[in-house]
């Protein structure tokens, strides 16, 4: 179905657990070359090495990570087709009278500084290939907010889709274009460190389809925005993928 991303080039970072642990296996199945970054994998990274996937661990919050990160693509590969921002998370839950400095840059770091350095980075090489595909990952608290506890990362992650679409402005010249995946809640080890399970058992009653979403659910979105043939006409989209939880 997406026969031309065979071959491709394609770095995902947190490529190994959760949703981009997900993307990354669905790239390599269409045949794509996939270099995926991690900080922590356990038994996931054996799955993501055993499907032949390049891997390699990073904290992108590091000064000078980010230029690792696309360096070794280009050494792996000798380009970059299609860069997944997909590293991200809460950090914690963290109430507006108790947030501090640190706090407060520990989840923009993560969420926003390193998403806006590896675009830079990898975008500079898609210029000179005069083509490429990035594909940030927002969340559907950017439209309807975070749960209390989450301002700072809704706030992030409205910056992400704002930025995405300013992106796919800027790059469009260059034969790049630039959309978001907003996953809504998807049951991953991210909801079992940041959501309680009542919490989440109401949630999905609350969805019309009845059930959190997989990180299987967002894969397909991230092979249509990433292949020429299906999405070539498509830039500057939020693509939401929620069971019905939002309808924008």
């Amino acid at each position: 179905m997406f026969d031309d991303l065979k071959g491709k080039a394609v770095v995902v970072t947190g490529g190994v657990t959760g949703i981009g642990g997900a993307a990354s296996l669905g790239f390599a199945k269409a045949g794509a070359r996939v270099l995926a970054q991690y900080f922590g994998g356990g038994e996931e990274l054996k799955a993501i090495e055993a499907a032949g996937i390049k891997t390699i661990r990073l904290d992108l919050t590091e000064k000078g990570a980010p230029d690792k990160l696309i360096a070794e693509a280009m050494k792996l590969f000798g380009r970059v087709d299609v860069l997944v921002n997909n590293a991200g998370t809460l950090v914690g839950r963290t109430l507006l009278a108790d947030l501090t400095d640190d706090f407060i840059d520990k989840v923009l770091d993560l969420n926003v500084r390193q998403v806006i350095h590896c675009t830079r980075l990898a975008a500079n090489e898609m210029v000179k290939q005069k083509s490429g595909c990035i594909i940030n990952v927002t969340s559907i608290a950017a439209r309807q907010g975070s749960s209390p506890g989450g301002s700072v990362y809704g706030g992030a992650k409205g910056f992400i889709s704002a930025f995405t679409k300013a992106m796919s402005k800027e790059l469009v010249g260059h034969g790049i274009r630039v959309n978001a995946v907003s996953p809504g809640t998807i049951h991953t080890a991210f909801h079992n460190r940041h959501s309680s399970a009542e919490k989440l058992a109401a949630t999905a009653k609350s969805i019309p389809m009845q059930r959190l979403g997989l990180a299987d659910d967002c894969t397909g979105t991230f092979l249509y925005l990433a292949s020429e043939q299906a999405s070539g006409y498509v830039t500057g989209q939020i693509v939401e993928v929620n069971g019905g939880q939002l309808m924008p």
